[in-house]
Parts: structure tokens; sequence; C-alpha cells
């Protein structure tokens, strides 16, 4: 029977897959290639003498707490020894400190002489007048609840949000929400042509989403809303007047 664990046996195999949960977010790679910086922080890790006190998690994957999203770019640079940034790139500064917390100078060097993407904030950019960008459109959906008190509608508790999810255009949806946009559930997959459903804000502020869009030049042209009243079975953690007040709600935005 092979071992799940062979690095536990001493075998140091540079084509043994491992699994990484990364600040939440999995990887698989070679152990060759995290291995091929010998002085960095991961070859250190992955060595054969310190492979058995590496953290992992539930399911048995080696466990690092960094950036998940902006890893994909230190595993890249450590399979072709390059680093290739999409377009529009504005985590360049949490890269570099990425790359420092690794110990790859040689990738540090890299980000900081990599072409800026933006202009200086001492600086104001030439933007293109919104009547001269281009039309689309974006809908922004939310889940949330409405939760009331012990002592009934007296002591309301207002919206709660979990999350704001965007769907539209990717190329629309990154010039409108910008730095704002999480793509940790859709990273790069395909050019910006493409369409999505999976984005969503690193933020819970409805009223900061509707702002944004307003400053690109959008317009609300529908909405639609669904809400349950739930007495049944109450998923764990949630307070079961709470979960009477479930709803989804959706907001259409157009920009001719």
């Amino acid at each position: 029977m092979t071992d799940p664990h062979p690095e536990a046996a001493g075998v140091n195999d540079a084509s043994l897959v491992v699994e990484l949960n990364v600040g939440g977010v999995y990887y698989s790679t070679c152990l060759g290639t995290l291995l091929k910086e010998a002085t960095s922080h991961l070859a250190s890790l992955f060595s054969e003498a310190n492979r058995h006190r590496a953290v992992r998690d539930n399911k048995g994957k080696y466990f690092i707490d960094r950036d998940g999203v902006l890893f994909r770019y230190v595993l890249d640079y450590l399979r072709n020894l390059q680093l290739v940034l999409p377009e529009n790139f504005h985590e360049k500064e949490r890269l570099r400190q990425e790359a420092e917390f690794f110990n790859l100078p040689n990738l540090v060097r890299i980000i900081s002489a990599y072409p800026a993407t933006t202009q200086s904030t001492n600086s104001s950019p030439a933007r293109t007048p919104v009547s001269e960008r281009g039309p689309g459109y974006i809908t922004v959906g939310y889940r949330g609840t409405f939760a009331f008190g012990r002592d009934g509608l007296a002591d309301v508790k207002f919206r709660k949000l979990s999350r704001i999810i965007i769907c539209g255009k990717v190329s629309l949806c990154r010039e409108v929400f910008k730095n704002t946009l999480n793509e940790s559930r859709d990273p790069d997959r395909g050019d910006c042509d493409r369409y999505t459903s999976r984005f969503f804000l690193k933020h819970s502020f409805l009223e900061q989403a509707f702002d944004m869009l307003q400053e690109e030049g959008f317009s609300l042209v529908g909405s639609c809303g669904s809400g349950t009243n739930n007495a049944g079975d109450i998923k764990a953690g949630l307070d079961t007047e709470e979960a009477k007040w479930q709803h989804y709600n959706e907001f259409i935005f157009e920009r001719r």
C-alpha cells in the first residue's frame, strides 16, 4: 500500500504532488517547484527535514497563512522564474510583501522593476469622459436579513448583508469597482471580454457600490427581490427570529 504521506518516509521526489491551502485557496504543485529557490521560505518549509512539521488543515493539505489569491503569482514565478501580471494589476506592493515573506529576493527585484499600471497619487490621470465610455450592464445582488430584537420592533437591527455579488462583463466590473472587487472565486479564467457571475466586493456597503456605479455613468434600470419566512430548520448560529426575514435582492444597472 502506498504511504499517503511519503515525505514521512524520507521520500524527496521532485515530482511528488503537494496539495496546499494558502489562506483558504487551494493549490496543487510539484515538490520540485516549491524547492526551486533553495534559500526561500518554501524550500525550507518543504525540505525533507521540515516537511513532517508543517501544519495541515482538516483535509490533509499543507496550510500556509498568507494571501491565497496573490500566492498564484508566487507559484507561477517558481514554475517559470518569470513574472507576468494581468493588465491593470493594482496590488503590486502587496505582492512585493508576499515575495519578501517567502524570501524570494529575485522576485522582489522583478516586482520593484515591473512597469507601473497606475499614475502617482500626486497627479490627476486623464480619464475618458463618461459619455465616451462603452455601454454595458452590471447586476448587483446581495443576500441579507433584517434582524429584530427580543423586544419586537422597538429594537430593530437594520439590514445585515453577508456578501455583495457582482455579475457582468469582466472588464466592465474591473473598471467600475477597481480594487474593491474580489476575484478570488473566479481568478483570470480567460480574457477580459468574458462574463462572470462569481465576483464579489471586499466590503458589504451597498451604497458604496451604488456610488461607484453612478460615478462611472451607470443608472438603475430594474430590480427584483425575494424573501422567506422560514420557521423550519434553522442554520446553526442563525437567530430564529432573524431567519424569518432572509431576503435576496438584485439591482440591474445600465450605461448607454
